[in-house]
């Protein structure tokens, strides 16, 4: 069963609001879909989203990494050896981690079909009793005015979510504060809030806004990335000093970023991206060193379509040490650009049992695309 083709595309969607952190603005998705077709006739999809404050890619360098560098590397190669298929894949150059997660999950699509069965299976999860497995995911607010944010987190609220991930670090620490105490002052305590800086604070007034929050009475379940990526030390000191559990996010993209904020013990719980490790395969690894640790980890996304959060949702069903999910950025888009893979009840993510992703409507656009590029 050999790999014949990798063929890409790119898509564009409106989101419904523009998606405001304390990093970047954007009003639409933007990614690049992968199509991954093997000599029994099987076809695997990925997506691949550029975030270039983040991971370091645009749409160009994501397809010129795949066409030109994965591409060539892969054709030939016997999917079934499949360690020896992620190891060629991680070699073929280094970063261009959101590239290589979308090869990565067609990689996995294709081998779950092949097995029958859906990738959370194929991975190691167990099966439901029903039709469905089935997740909760969060809200994210986007960073507003203090009283824009309190309006949104309690539309959400009122559509049935109770968790909510609240941005901030753009700005003032002391407005922050602000926004969060508007917001569990307009939705209640019986709401669980996560709080995402994106790296926008110092350690020092991260601490103090912390200890003053956690002094109000604030009940945040966390604080996701208070401070610049490399500045692990500092992610250790907000660690160590306050009662909210801190979880790592942009300090994480590799097993050795992992190994260093675990070894440190720098943060709570560390979490998990496709976008960033470059994959299942990587994530994979990262959670089981997180786990050994006794450090529970989650699995987010940043702003992709339902095609690559599917791919992060069947990874985090399959793993036990994956206790949270941030899934929400599918509901942000205007329209759904597949048909099949997860679906949304409110805050329920509905996971189907059918083999791989379970992604169907690119049957006709993959067959397209391979006459094209053939």
């Amino acid at each position: 069963m050999f790999i014949t083709d990798i063929s890409t595309k790119h898509q564009t969607i409106l989101l419904k609001k523009p998606f405001k952190t304390a990093l970047r603005t954007t009003d639409h998705a933007e990614s690049v879909i992968v199509q991954l077709y093997v000599s029994n006739g099987l076809v695997g999809v990925g997506e691949a989203v550029p975030t270039m404050m983040i991971t370091g890619e645009g749409i160009e360098s994501i397809e010129a990494t795949i066409l030109q560098v994965i591409k060539p590397a892969l054709l030939g190669k016997n999917i079934l050896n499949y360690e020896s298929v992620f190891q060629i894949l991680h070699k073929t150059c280094v970063r261009n981690t959101s590239a290589k997660a979308a090869v990565d999950m067609a990689i996995f699509d294709v081998l779950a079909q092949y097995q029958n069965l859906p990738l959370y299976q194929f991975l190691g999860g167990e099966a439901p009793d029903g039709e469905f497995l089935e997740l909760e995911t969060d809200y994210t607010v986007s960073v507003n005015s203090p009283e824009e944010m309190s309006e949104d987190a309690l539309e959400y609220v009122s559509e049935g979510f109770r968790i909510l991930k609240v941005k901030v670090g753009k700005d003032d620490i002391d407005k922050d504060i602000l926004r969060i105490k508007g917001i569990r002052e307009k939705i209640g305590s019986n709401i669980r809030i996560r709080v995402d800086a994106n790296q926008g604070w110092k350690a020092k007034e991260a601490i103090r806004a912390i200890m003053k929050m956690e002094d109000m009475g604030l009940d945040l379940d966390i604080i996701e990335q208070p401070v610049i990526a490399h500045d692990i030390e500092g992610l250790k000191k907000v660690t160590d000093s306050v009662l909210t559990p801190i979880m790592a996010d942009e300090s994480v993209f590799s097993t050795l970023d992992a190994l260093e904020v675990l070894k440190l013990r720098a943060a709570d719980f560390i979490n998990i991206k496709l976008m960033k490790s470059g994959g299942i395969f990587k994530a994979s690894i990262i959670n089981q060193v997180a786990q050994e640790c006794g450090v529970e980890c989650m699995v987010g996304s940043m702003i992709e379509s339902h095609l690559a959060v599917t791919a992060a949702a069947h990874f985090a069903a399959s793993k036990q040490n994956i206790t949270r999910y941030d899934f929400d950025a599918p509901l942000m888009l205007v329209e759904k650009m597949v048909d099949g893979g997860i679906t949304y009840d409110s805050n329920l993510i509905k996971i189907p049992n059918h083999p791989g992703l379970g992604i169907r409507s690119l049957k006709e656009e993959r067959r397209d695309v391979r006459e094209a590029s053939s």
